[in-house]
């Protein structure tokens, strides 16, 4: 299986250290080893990595490891490929424009009797069941709403329904961004922390490295990391449960329940 993480907040952040521990389960600590990529939005821009070396060996992993670009909204992936080939066109996360906002997609698991027929708009540049399934997310929410996005609640009900219907296709855990949420959805697995103050130290599972974020931190910042399995060894990280469909806003997780059920939400950043 392949491996995702993501991050929200309330303030841009740095997702370095996150992502000092993903690299290294690309090839050090673990097998995904058949590509990676990261996306991070800037404003209306969006700045994305793609490389089919491991992530633990590749040049442009340790340049994004080291290079502080701050952010609201990032996902990043590591590739075990079971669909399409080594390939750049096959790793995630992929890019696509709707509503005048690009969406960056990830996926992890398998969907093997996913087939499209009939692409109305969006349609696969690579090979892999991922990108056929954000390919039908995008179809089908241009279809519903042409013009413009919707309100978050009717996004989300629709949201719900498409990934509801891909997933009786087989497991399907991912991320999905257009910079202003983040919605994560989990088939098997999939959990997230939510750092805000009182801040402490976190140390790392696969590197031997630790932050004290109440140093780098101010009182008001809060950010929501979403990974496959934990990050971290000395932090408590809560799982989604199976099926369940999150919105993630100024770091923090939301529910149906906790939607706003008026207009448009404007961008939190």
């Amino acid at each position: 299986m392949c491996q995702l993480l993501g991050m929200n907040c309330n303030v841009p952040t740095d997702i370095c250290f996150s992502f000092e521990g993903f690299c290294a389960r690309g090839g050090k600590t673990d097998e995904h080893k058949d590509g990676w990529g990261i996306a991070f939005f800037e404003g209306a821009g969006c700045r994305v990595f793609l490389d089919d070396k491991p992530s633990i060996v590749s040049p442009i992993a340790a340049f994004v490891r080291q290079y502080p670009i701050k952010s609201m909204n990032v996902i990043a992936h590591i590739r075990k490929a079971t669909v399409g080939p080594i390939q750049l066109e096959n790793c995630h996360p992929f890019q696509r424009e709707l509503w005048g906002r690009y969406w960056v997609f990830a996926h992890n698991g398998d969907l093997p009797d996913l087939q499209l027929e009939n692409y109305p708009f969006y349609r696969p540049v690579g090979q892999t069941d991922s990108e056929r399934a954000f390919c039908l997310i995008l179809n089908t929410l241009r279809q519903s709403f042409p013009d413009q996005k919707p309100p978050l609640a009717k996004l989300y009900l629709l949201l719900q329904q498409v990934t509801q219907t891909i997933a009786r296709y087989g497991i399907f855990n991912y991320l999905l961004s257009d910079g202003e949420h983040l919605f994560a959805h989990c088939s098997t697995k999939l959990c997230y922390i939510v750092r805000q103050a009182p801040f402490a130290a976190a140390h790392l599972i696969d590197e031997d490295m630790t932050v004290d974020f109440q140093e780098v931190t101010t009182s008001e910042d809060r950010v929501a990391i979403i990974a496959t399995t934990p990050l971290t060894d000395n932090e408590v990280w809560t799982p989604i449960e199976a099926h369940e469909l999150l919105v993630f806003q100024d770091g923090l997780p939301l529910k149906w329940a906790q939607l706003p059920q008026g207009s448009h939400q404007k961008s939190s950043g």
